[in-house]
């Protein structure tokens, strides 16, 4: 007798495979690339790269393996380091912004109760709503009158105090039971002590999880450091991969793009579990 159920589930998990190849293969692509030789991708991305006719090919393997793109990324490739540093400033500068400034904004609105609380956090989640291109002028005029327009502060700063992160932690701080809550303050608790020894503890995953959302948000930077950045020695390393395209070296910007992704992907697999719960967290309702 044919089991029906046994079926269905194996066809489910080979739909599902078929998917995950799928989403898998332009990682599996761009790490190959990044090892084969000039030639040899000349040879299967020349239409795309040179604009001329026929169509690109998607090898497996490369035919001749070489080092030779991540020697030239970091051995010959002084800048690479520099907006490589710059982009370490850039992100973990946001994230320790949003960690203090963040933190308590989540934590206030949480369990403090204040006159237009209500009001002031439905501004919160309209902003966070807002793309960048629908700020960026008021952003521009703000930084410039401030003189930051030229400087990794004008993209540290409003990094720092973005709404996102706020929105994901007052999920999980709305969740400390207010008993907990007032048996600290009879112990005599006050209130950077309940931030400190209670929020924080038991926020903790919310606080990761917008921490490792921000992360991959601000590793890869584009349009503010165009915007607000007029010295190219303080681009992040986000602006280099389309520098070194533009200039028809494929196999460095493959190289450059695996370096580029191997911190995102650490930090992803770290935080997979409270990233997890901090979407979770988010999707629900007030």
């Amino acid at each position: 007798m044919i089991d029906r159920a046994k079926i269905s589930k194996m066809v489910l998990w080979v739909l599902l495979g078929l998917l995950a190849v799928l989403a898998l293969y332009p990682v599996c692509f761009l790490i190959m690339g990044s090892l084969m030789g000039n030639d040899e991708l000349a040879g299967y991305l020349g239409a795309v790269i040179s604009g001329g006719k026929g169509y690109a090919a998607v090898p497996l393997l490369p035919g001749f393996p070489t080092l030779k793109h991540y020697v030239e990324i970091l051995l010959d490739s002084p800048e690479f380091f520099v907006m490589f540093w710059n982009s370490i400033k850039i992100t973990f500068g946001v994230l320790a912004g949003q960690l203090v400034v963040g933190t308590m904004a989540a934590w206030g609105f949480a369990k403090y109760e204040f006159p237009w609380k209500k009001g002031f956090f439905l501004i919160y989640i309209i902003l966070m709503l807002l793309p960048f291109q629908v700020l960026m002028l008021s952003d521009y005029l703000i930084l410039d009158k401030l003189k930051l327009t030229d400087s990794l502060w004008g993209i540290v700063l409003p990094g720092a105090f973005s709404t996102f992160p706020v929105f994901i932690m007052y999920r999980f701080f709305t969740e400390i039971p207010d008993s907990l809550i007032e048996s600290a303050k009879l112990d005599g608790a006050k209130g950077c002590q309940l931030f400190v020894y209670i929020a924080l503890p038991i926020g903790s995953s919310g606080v990761i999880a917008s921490m490792v959302l921000s992360f991959l948000e601000y590793w890869s930077l584009i349009e503010q450091p165009m915007t607000f950045l007029k010295d190219k020695s303080l681009y992040p390393l986000s602006i280099f991969l389309p520098d070194i395209t533009s200039t028809g070296k494929s196999g460095m910007a493959f190289a450059t793009s695996v370096i580029t992704f191997i911190p995102a992907l650490l930090i992803f697999l770290g935080g997979q579990d409270y990233l997890e719960q901090g979407i979770m967290a988010g999707a629900v309702k007030e």
